[in-house]
C-alpha cells in the first residue's frame, strides 16, 4: 500500500466474506486513477471475484492483472459489458464515468465508481434516471469514510449516541499533488471537474453521514489556484460550508498543499461536534507521533479517551455493496445519498468564487 501517494492508495483489510467464492463476479472498464486497487481490494476481501478488465492502456491492464491474479484481459468494453457478471467497477477519467455506468446499468449490472461520480449535474440527472428505469445500483467508492477503519467507529459511535446530536462536522482534507506523476487528464478542468466537485465529494459525503442528514445547502463556497501557474486549469485550494436539512452545519477545506516532509499523503482530519461530546479523527497518521492511521479523540460527559480503530470494526461497506448486488437491496449505502453527496459537491463547485491570487 503507497501512502506516501494518494492516487495509487489502496488500503487492504482481513478477509471478510459475505458468499461463497464465485457467488459474485464483477468486473472492471478504466483503470485512469489508482484508486480502483482500493474498490477492488475491498471487493475481494467480501468474497468477491474479479474477472474481465478493460482499459486503453494495456500496459495498465498487465499491471492490474499482476496485482489481482483472478482478472484477465479483455479485449474491448463490450466484452466486459457482454460477460455474466454482477457489478462492474470503474476509475475511468471522471468525466467519463457517468457515460460508462449507463452502458452498464443498460446491461443489466450494477456499477462501482470511483470518485467523483460526475463531473456535470446533467451527467447525475441521466444517471438518476437511469437507475429509475432498471432499477439497479450505481455506487460510489467514498473512499475517505468507506475505507477508513476510523471514520466506520466514529460512525458507531455517533449512532450510538456517544456525542449526543450532532452540531458540527468539519472536514479537513489536505492531499499530496505530485505533479510530475499525474496524467494529463488531471490537470484539465473538464476532465476532472475541479477541487470542490473531486475531493470535495467525500467531505460532503462524510457531512451528510455523521449529521444524518437527506440534504443540505451549500451556504458559501470558493476555488483558487495559489501556487501552480504551470498548470492554469488545476485549482489547489478549495472550501465550502453547507447546512444539512438536520440543523447541523458542515465546513471542508481540500488543497494540493501536503508537503514533502510528511510521511502519508494527507493529514485528514474531520472533527465533529456533539451536544454531548466532540470527536476527532486522525485518518491516516499522527503528526511527529505516529505514522500509523486510524486514531480517534473524545470526549463527552463521562471521559476523554484516545482510541486505536485500526484492525477494529474493517471495512463493512464492501460486504453489504456485494449483498446488495446479490438481493438488490440498499443497506450499503442509500442510493439518494449517494447521489445527493455528488449533487451538493457539484452545486458547490458550479457556485464557487474563484479568488484571484498572485502567482
Amino acid at each position: 500500500m503507497e501512502k506516501a501517494d494518494g492516487m495509487n492508495y489502496a488500503p487492504e483489510g482481513q478477509p471478510r466474506p459475505v458468499c461463497e467464492r464465485g457467488d459474485f463476479h464483477f468486473g472492471v472498464i478504466g483503470l485512469d486513477h489508482g484508486h480502483i486497487n482500493g474498490m477492488t481490494n475491498g471487493l475481494e476481501e467480501a468474497g468477491g471475484l474479479v474477472g474481465p478488465v478493460w482499459d486503453r492502456d494495456p500496459e495498465k491492464v498487465a499491471a492490474f492483472c499482476s496485482a489481482h491474479p483472478s482478472a484477465v484481459a479483455a479485449a474491448s468494453e463490450d466484452d466486459v459489458l457482454g460477460a455474466e457478471l454482477n457489478m462492474v467497477a470503474s476509475a475511468a477519467i471522471t468525466s467519463e464515468r457517468a457515460g460508462i455506468g449507463l452502458r452498464v446499468l443498460d446491461s443489466g449490472k450494477d456499477f462501482f465508481s470511483d470518485k467523483a461520480p460526475f463531473t456535470t449535474l446533467d451527467q447525475l440527472e441521466q444517471a438518476r434516471a437511469k437507475v429509475a428505469e432498471t432499477q439497479k445500483i450505481w455506487s460510489v467508492y467514498y473512499s475517505e469514510r468507506l475505507h477508513v477503519e476510523a471514520a466506520v467507529y466514529a460512525g458507531n459511535l455517533v449512532k450510538e449516541g456517544a456525542i449526543g446530536r450532532v452540531v458540527q462536522v468539519l472536514c479537513i482534507a489536505p492531499h499530496r499533488l505530485n505533479a510530475s506523476t499525474r496524467p494529463e487528464w488531471f490537470f484539465r478542468r473538464s476532465q476532472y471537474g475541479g477541487i470542490l466537485c473531486d475531493i470535495g465529494s467525500h467531505q460532503i459525503e462524510q457531512i451528510l453521514f455523521f449529521t444524518g442528514a437527506t440534504d443540505a445547502e451549500v451556504r458559501y463556497s470558493q476555488v483558487a489556484n495559489v501556487s501552480h501557474p504551470d498548470h492554469p486549469e488545476l485549482e489547489d485550494f478549495g472550501e465550502a460550508t453547507l447546512v444539512t436539512d438536520s440543523g447541523a452545519s458542515g465546513y471542508l477545506r481540500v488543497d494540493w498543499f501536503t508537503p514533502d516532509g510528511l510521511s502519508s499523503w494527507g493529514d485528514g482530519r474531520v472533527f465533529i461536534l456533539g451536544t454531548e461530546g466532540y470527536m476527532e479523527l486522525r485518518k491516516y497518521l499522527d503528526v511527529a507521533r505516529d505514522t500509523a492511521g486510524d486514531n480517534i479523540y473524545l470526549v463527552n460527559g463521562s471521559n476523554e479517551r484516545y482510541i486505536k480503530a485500526e484492525g477494529t470494526v474493517g471495512y463493512p461497506f464492501f460486504g453489504q455493496l456485494i449483498l446488495d448486488s446479490l438481493n438488490q437491496t440498499h443497506e450499503a449505502m442509500p442510493q439518494e445519498h449517494t447521489f445527493k453527496a455528488a449533487e451538493l459537491a457539484l452545486e458547490a463547485q458550479r457556485d464557487a468564487r474563484l479568488v484571484n491570487t498572485d502567482m
